[in-house]
């Protein structure tokens, strides 16, 4: 990786659902990670703690808070990549609490910008979303399509995506933005939709309380995210630089296929009931994505290793493990 320090990479959002698996996949490609996660009295890493030995002794761990510019400076300086992964990112609280997202999204991301300027950072990788696209006009959805912010949380997704793009542009700052679609696996937040229904199924659940059922996703196993964002930070500047990438498979599926595809796979019937909590405003909903990630593998090579099957098949696996489904709420609405 480009920079000052070849052998270390910082990580914000480390602590969180891909994060951790970055990380994870890091480490086992040879790179010391400068890890932030987020502080609390509790003093825990998030799942960070999950991780096996092996794979932390090659993390340093920093505590703090991308709003805070000062913890973000200790985490940059030095490090040849930064991966920019920190966010909120659940759409239903950022219709609550739409100041903490431009806070944490766009406030967090010029800090890592300023910070990477400062220091001379060789390459910052920037986490977009394809939230940022709304609901498709054309598919597949390639990187020329219209951002349409349908929600707090997207809009402050597009502000972060554009900062990212005007530090490249204005500063010469060496920005790659990757913008993953609906990533899933182990350790996911039961706000997604595949983890609240692994969840409900495995704790012996038959009646799952979902929202909105023909809306389409493109969903792209934690996995095959992680190596995307490890292309995109190793990969050639000339070939990257200044860029943004879709990654995705393709492939969608609507809501309601997906929870009988997972029932399926599990062995279980299951009855689905509309919990009026988990709809989102029309105009809000956000109907069709799926990618066209031609223009990252003609890039780098990137192309997905698993498809939704195999990713299902994986999670439920760690899903139906007890330590790890007792740390869910599976009868509560997690917002």
């Amino acid at each position: 990786m480009a920079g000052t320090s070849e052998g270390t990479v910082a990580v914000t959002g480390a602590d969180g659902f891909i994060g951790s698996h970055l990380v994870e996949r890091l480490v086992r490609h040879g790179f010391r990670v400068r890890a932030m996660a987020l502080y609390t009295s509790l003093g825990g890493y998030g799942w960070l703690d999950s991780l096996p030995e092996e794979v932390m002794a090659g993390v340093e761990v920093v505590l703090g808070d991308v709003r805070d510019p000062d913890s973000v400076d200790g985490l940059v300086a030095g490090a040849g990549t930064v991966f920019h992964l920190a966010a909120l990112i659940a759409i239903p609280y950022s219709y609550v609490a739409p100041r903490s997202y431009v806070e944490t999204n766009v406030v967090g991301t010029l800090n890592v910008l300023e910070a990477a300027r400062r220091h001379g950072t060789g390459r910052v990788v920037h986490t977009s979303t394809s939230e940022t696209y709304g609901t498709a006009r054309t598919v597949p959805i390639d990187e020329r399509h219209p951002l349409q912010a349908q929600s707090p949380y997207a809009a402050s997704k597009v502000a972060a995506d554009k900062l990212a793009e005007s530090y490249h542009l204005s500063f010469g700052l060496p920005v790659v933005t990757l913008r993953p679609f609906n990533t899933f696996g182990p350790r996911q937040s039961a706000r997604a939709v595949i983890p609240t229904v692994i969840s409900q199924l495995a704790a012996g659940h038959r009646r799952i309380a979902l929202g909105a059922l023909t809306p389409t996703r493109d969903f792209l196993f934690v996995r095959d995210t992680a190596e995307a964002f490890l292309t995109v930070g190793t990969a050639d500047g000339a070939a990257v630089h200044g860029r943004l990438f879709n990654a995705g498979t393709g492939r969608e599926i609507s809501v309601g296929d997906l929870v009988r595809t997972i029932a399926r796979l599990m062995d279980v019937d299951a009855e689905v009931v509309v919990d009026p909590r988990r709809i989102r405003p029309d105009a809000s909903e956000v109907q069709r994505l799926v990618c066209d990630s031609g223009a990252l593998r003609e890039a780098t090579g990137w192309a997905p290793g698993h498809d939704l099957t195999q990713g299902l098949v994986e999670t439920i696996g760690w899903f139906r493990d007890p330590e790890n489904l007792a740390r869910y709420r599976t009868g509560t609405y997690v917002i």
